[in-house]
């Protein structure tokens, strides 16, 4: 058998590991060529070897740095770091893949990922350490940079369903807003269509719908008001304006209100203030709508103040009343859209929270301010307006005013009798309670009211009635924490069946309002036929159903 010819020997050779005198030289070179800095030093942190890769991070030359201390690329908030990697080499250990920062000759500051490892001579001693240090800038950059991307679409997500939020407690406020006055005028009307009502009633009922109506009015003005003005459109008709003829206006419409709470209404009105250039009805709404807020959140027997003065270039006009007050936290959300200090079934005062964004969109087009102060809860608040004693006409345009209409009643049928049937009617609007109570005691009924739910608890101490009617968002206590109480008593009382009288009307109202113990839900505004036959069925009067 012959051996491998010349070819096959130069092959076999060829793979041969490189003998002791190449190995360093091809170690040499993998480190000269490596991009990564690889830094050799001694147990004192001394630099021993600086390859090609250390100069271009750290833009040191190895003649300029070899027998310098290693802390010369380190920050001097980063030097402890130091001795404990030497101490870590000292002990046979490594360090892989520490992340930290080092600065160049420039002075600028370098994120790297540092891995040590200790060198061993000849006898296995540990004599310094190779260090090699990757930079790791444009990856924390790019950390930086999604961080930064996810807060933000974190934060853009927090805001969108904040949003969402704040619609859909819009648009519940604005159901109930709107139907609340809409439920006194249809039952009423449907009662006067049926001559249920003797003239004192009837009287009493065209009172209440043309107030009823009045008030759904302005709340589908001032929707109509906040539409114009997110569109642009609200505009204005300038001409001169003397501030003390709107002034007195606007007092005039409010007065009933105030009188009806024993509010004074107190001027101190400076007729030398000289006319300005602006548009008399906005200009009248804005005081009407200063005065309506301070009268509702003013209790009975206040006082609403406003005072007209000249002040340098402008005139001012400051509304103050002896009222609630508003939360410090609250006062720079006073002139905002939608925002009011009460939210839930269970706020003391009804409207959209769009009235005083009115009023400083109408002042800003005018050329003013205007700004709120309180001195906090039960102190009462000043707005003041400022308007400049000159200003030049803006562009002037007619503005549509229009009111709801009443549609056609449909014919009433024929209503269940409720006679010696016992109902308490549980709601804090007189109106609604006044209609409610009149409809049933026409049915036969005998009927007790409470407008507020710790007066029909207190009412249920003295008389037990057949059936609960009550509202459910009413000041103070709503009507789930009445109902709650009422189920929590034992014997009679904790069982009767209730009502629920709502314009609170979504899907997640209605199965809150089951969950909570009504037996039935009726939504405002009511169908005076409706609300009978319910009354009816839950008491078991219906033809058919076995009587309680």
């Amino acid at each position: 058998m012959t051996g491998p010819g010349p070819r096959g020997r130069q092959a076999a050779e060829d793979r041969v590991a490189p003998d002791s005198e190449t190995l360093p030289a091809i170690l040499a070179a993998i480190v000269e060529s490596s991009d990564d800095a690889i830094v050799g030093k001694d147990l004192n942190g001394t630099i021993r070897t600086w390859n090609a890769g250390a100069e271009r991070i750290f833009g040191y030359r190895a003649e300029e740095v070899i027998g310098l201390p290693i802390t010369v690329v380190l920050p001097p908030d980063r030097f402890d770091e130091e001795a404990h990697i030497l101490a870590t080499l000292r002990r046979g250990g490594r360090i892989d893949h520490f992340e930290t920062e080092r600065v160049e000759k420039g002075g600028r500051r370098i994120s790297v990922s540092v891995s040590v490892s200790p060198i061993k001579n000849a006898r296995g001693e540990i004599v310094g350490g190779a260090s090699v240090s990757r930079d790791i800038s444009m990856q924390k950059q790019i950390e930086i940079v999604r961080q930064e991307m996810l807060a933000k679409e974190q934060e853009a997500r927090a805001e969108a369903e904040a949003a969402s939020r704040a619609k859909d407690a819009f648009l519940a406020t604005l159901s109930h807003e709107l139907r609340s006055p809409l439920s006194p005028i249809l039952a009423w009307a449907r009662l006067l269509r049926q001559g249920m009502l003797d003239a004192e009633k009837t009287e009493r009922a065209l009172e209440t719908i043309e107030r009823s109506a009045r008030s759904q009015a302005q709340l589908i003005d001032d929707l109509l008001d906040i539409s114009r003005i997110v569109s642009g459109k609200l505009r204005l008709q300038v001409r001169p304006v003397q501030l003390t003829t709107v002034i007195e206006a606007a007092i005039e419409v409010v007065r009933p209100a105030a009188d009806a709470k024993n509010i004074r209404i107190q001027t101190a009105l400076d007729t030398e203030t000289g006319p300005i250039a602006g548009d008399p009805d906005r200009l009248q709404q804005v005081v009407w709508n200063l005065l309506s807020n301070a009268t509702k959140f003013t209790p009975k027997g206040g006082r609403v103040q406003v005072a007209l003065e000249r002040v340098n270039s402008h005139v001012e006009i400051a509304v103050s009343d002896t009222g609630q007050g508003v939360p410090a936290e609250f006062l720079p959300h006073l002139f905002e859209r939608f925002q009011q200090a009460e939210t839930g079934p269970s706020r003391t005062h009804g409207g959209l929270g769009l009235g005083l964004a009115i009023v400083r969109h109408i002042v800003e087009l005018h050329g003013g301010t205007v700004h709120a102060e309180s001195p906090g809860a039960g102190n009462g608040t000043t707005i003041t307006v400022k308007l400049p004693r000159m200003i030049f006409a803006r562009t002037a345009g007619e503005i549509e005013r229009r009111h709801p209409t009443l549609e056609a009643l449909p014919a009433e049928r024929n209503f269940p009798q409720l006679r010696d049937l016992r109902v308490l009617v549980v709601d804090d609007e007189p109106d609604s309670n006044e209609v409610v109570r009149t409809l049933l005691v026409s049915c036969g009924a005998e009927v007790r009211v409470a407008g507020s739910a710790a007066e029909g608890l207190r009412e249920l101490e003295r008389w037990t009635p057949d059936v609960l009617v009550s509202d459910i968002g009413m000041p103070g206590e709503d009507g789930y924490s009445f109902l709650g109480k009422v189920r929590a008593r034992r014997g009679e009382i904790g069982s009767i069946p209730a009502v629920a009288l709502t314009a609170y009307a979504t899907t997640e109202d209605r199965v809150r309002i089951f969950s909570a113990g009504f037996q039935v839900h009726v939504v405002k505004p009511i169908d005076p036929s409706e609300l009978v036959t319910v009354v009816a069925s839950v008491a078991r009067r219906l033809p058919g159903l076995a009587p309680p």
